[in-house]
């Protein structure tokens, strides 16, 4: 049986610090501009800067007030750069207990409370099983891959969980053409970024 070479110290050190390294993520603007935090290890595609400084631009001025969901939450970027640019609050859904209690640590660190933020852990399907509230503003970045994003947005505008003027925020594999959104959606804005593709839609 073959073994992984062993490292030593000093190496398996320094690769250890590439790996934080690299899942440290940092606000882009707002109220905890340059603020950075680490999110766990696991199979977590956190939407990166130069996404989320897109998306935040088409969202300037429309996110003061808002009630936003951050229903795939992973790293919880779009919910915390939300809330740093003045959303009123926001509910991270993760089904992971680990990504739910990194949050939670993130957000007692930079004094946010629960009336700005509340942390739910829960699938995406069994959270929108509960009673309705309407939110403005829903952030979807599921896993790549099968029909996560046709099945959630139909549960999302069945369920009573959209107000009237919501905006949708979508991320999803560039090369796969988007099927199966409500007809009430309609697309605001839309971009590419290696292999991922992006809109955002409003409801109307």
């Amino acid at each position: 049986m073959s073994r992984k070479p062993k490292l030593a110290p000093a190496a398996a050190n320094a690769g250890h610090a590439r790996g934080a390294q690299s899942r440290r993520l940092r606000i882009i603007a707002g109220r905890w501009r340059g603020r950075r935090w680490q999110f766990p290890t696991g199979e977590i595609r956190p939407t990166g800067d130069r996404v989320r400084e897109t998306l935040f631009n088409w969202l300037q001025g429309k996110l003061a007030g808002r009630r936003c969901l951050d229903l795939y939450a992973g790293s919880g970027a779009l919910g915390l750069e939300a809330l740093s640019r003045g959303a009123a609050h926001c509910v991270f859904v993760d089904q992971d207990a680990q990504v739910i209690a990194g949050l939670g640590d993130v957000l007692r660190e930079w004094g946010a409370g629960s009336e700005l933020v509340e942390l739910a852990r829960s699938s995406a399907a069994q959270y929108l099983a509960r009673p309705a509230q309407a939110f403005r503003l829903v952030f979807l970045d599921p896993p790549f891959g099968g029909d996560e994003l046709a099945r959630t947005s139909a549960r999302l505008e069945a369920g009573g969980w959209l107000a009237n003027d919501a905006l949708i925020y979508l991320e999803h594999p560039r090369i796969a053409p988007l099927a199966g959104l409500p007809a009430s959606w309609q697309m605001l804005r839309s971009g590419t970024a290696g292999a991922v593709g992006y809109d955002l839609y409003q409801r109307s």
